[in-house]
């Protein structure tokens, strides 16, 4: 795992993070600028600078824990539908995104909008306090 990944980091439990699941090869934790409440971020403890790097039984074994929390999520925070997506633009470290969509527009591509030259910022950053709760809902839901 390359010294400086933030996510790297995480995995190796050197920087703080409020943990849903671990097991030898994934790691989910809270985003700390959710989207939406639950937001949950699922790495791969081996770095890998995208998705498409990633051995696809692992790729897959993070869509079998997406869809675990999804059915969790949709019943914990009563939305009909929970996203995921993969991304990398802010850590070059494949990772996926789970959130509970409360509005279609939750994720979202800038594509669709209209107006160009759009300023766009991070969500706030979640307190500590809520970070901890709404892990320790989604872990007490995983079992």
């Amino acid at each position: 795992m390359p010294d400086n990944c933030l996510f790297c980091r995480i995995a190796r439990h050197e920087l703080p993070a409020h943990a849903i699941h671990e097991d030898s090869r994934i790691f989910a934790f809270l985003d700390i600028h959710p989207v939406r409440r639950g937001h949950v971020l699922i790495i791969p403890k081996q770095h890998y600078p995208y998705f498409e790097d990633m051995p696809a039984d692992l790729a897959g074994h993070i869509v079998n824990l997406g869809q675990r929390l999804a059915r969790h999520m949709k019943r914990l925070y009563t939305v009909d539908r929970v996203g995921l997506t993969f991304t990398g633009i802010h850590v070059a470290h494949a990772h996926a995104h789970i959130v509970p969509m409360h509005h279609p527009h939750d994720i979202t591509s800038t594509h669709y909008i209209a107006q160009q030259d759009l300023t766009f910022i991070m969500p706030p950053q979640a307190s500590n306090e809520a970070l901890a709760e709404t892990a320790d809902t989604l872990r007490q839901a995983l079992g």
